[in-house]
C-alpha cells in the first residue's frame, strides 16, 4: 500500500481524507435536503441533530487535509497543463476555501450564540448570557447559502470526474480511488 502521494496517484492518507470528507459532506447535504423537503420531524431530526458534530469533524478533517496537501504538494499528481489545469486548480482552491469557510462560520455563530457548542459532549464554547449579534448575524447570513454553493461545486467536481473518465480517459478517478 502506498501511503504517500506520488506523481502517478494519491497515497492512502490523501485518499482516506478525501473519501471520509466526501461521505461526511454528503451526509450534511442529505440532512439539510431532507429538512428542506420534509421540514422538522422525528426522522429528519436525527439528521439535523448530527449536523453540528459532523460539521465539527469536517472542519478538522479539512484543516488536516489542507496541511497534508501543502506538505505533499511536490509529490502529488499534476492537474495537467493549460487552461484545463488552471480551471482544475481554481476549482479545487474554491472547494477548499468553502470547506474551511462554511464550518468556520458555524463556529463563529456558536461562539457568538447563547446556546454554547459541545460536540460529542466536549465543550468548545460555553453558553453566553448575551448574544454577539454581529457574529451570529454574519454566520446566519452566509453559512447555509455557502453550503449550497459548495453543493453545486461538489456536483461540478463529480461531473468533471465523469468527463475525465468517459471523454478524456486519463485515469483521474483511478488516481484518487487507489486502483493501479
Amino acid at each position: 500500500m502506498q501511503v504517500l502521494d506520488s506523481s502517478e496517484r494519491y497515497g492512502a492518507v490523501s485518499r482516506l481524507l478525501h473519501w471520509a470528507m466526501a461521505v461526511l459532506i454528503l451526509w450534511q447535504f442529505l440532512g439539510m435536503g431532507l429538512k428542506l423537503i420534509f421540514g422538522r420531524n422525528d426522522f429528519v431530526g436525527f439528521f439535523v441533530g448530527t449536523h453540528q458534530p459532523v460539521g465539527f469533524v469536517i472542519f478538522w478533517l479539512v484543516v488536516i487535509r489542507a496541511l497534508w496537501a501543502l506538505a505533499s504538494r511536490k509529490r502529488r499528481p499534476a492537474h495537467g497543463t493549460g487552461m484545463v489545469a488552471r480551471a482544475a486548480k481554481a476549482g479545487h482552491a474554491l472547494l477548499y476555501a468553502l470547506m474551511i469557510a462554511i464550518p468556520t462560520l458555524a463556529l463563529l455563530r456558536a461562539w457568538g450564540g447563547t446556546r454554547g457548542f459541545a460536540p460529542f459532549g466536549f465543550e468548545v464554547f460555553a453558553p453566553r448570557e448575551v448574544e454577539v449579534s454581529w457574529a451570529t448575524s454574519l454566520a446566519g447570513l452566509l453559512h447555509g447559502e455557502l453550503g449550497w454553493v459548495l453543493a453545486v461545486l461538489v456536483l461540478g467536481h463529480i461531473a468533471m470526474v465523469g468527463v475525465h473518465e468517459s471523454l478524456w480517459r486519463d485515469g483521474t478517478l483511478r488516481k484518487m480511488a487507489g486502483r493501479r
